[in-house]
């Protein structure tokens, strides 16, 4: 069965960083990819960053870029977001989700599936 469980959510101060982790169990990170995306209250899902299945390219969103990293380690079958710079405008509910289709379109989160529950980022000073 597939899973994903996020986790390292948190509050933090403009500026500061955090890291987020997205535990996937039932299948390979050389299978599918995986996506982050966030949504904040009131606003639509934001695909924000993805790393390919296989070879491991990475995307990230224009609003994200320099800031936050995607990376994964195939031996803990994880996948984490890096954050930095944290800006109250990254507030938000962040996601992690399945690319079975191996395009790592972010920006389309409806290519993704087995989304996991979520994990609230608060940026506040």
């Amino acid at each position: 069965q597939v899973r994903l469980v996020e986790s390292g959510g948190g509050s933090v101060q403009p500026g500061g960083s955090l890291r987020l982790s997205c535990a996937a169990s039932g299948f390979s990170l050389d299978d599918y990819g995986i996506g982050w995306f966030r949504q904040a209250p009131g606003k639509e899902r934001e695909g924000i960053s993805c790393v390919r299945r296989n070879d491991g390219s990475t995307y990230a969103a224009d609003s994200v870029r320099g800031r936050f990293t995607i990376s994964r380690d195939k031996t803990k079958n994880t996948v984490y977001l890096q954050m930095n710079s944290l800006k109250p405008a990254d507030t938000a509910v962040y996601y992690c989700a399945v690319d079975r289709l191996g395009r790592c379109w972010y920006q389309q989160y409806k290519d993704f599936d087995s989304w996991g529950q979520g994990t609230q980022v608060t940026v506040s000073s």
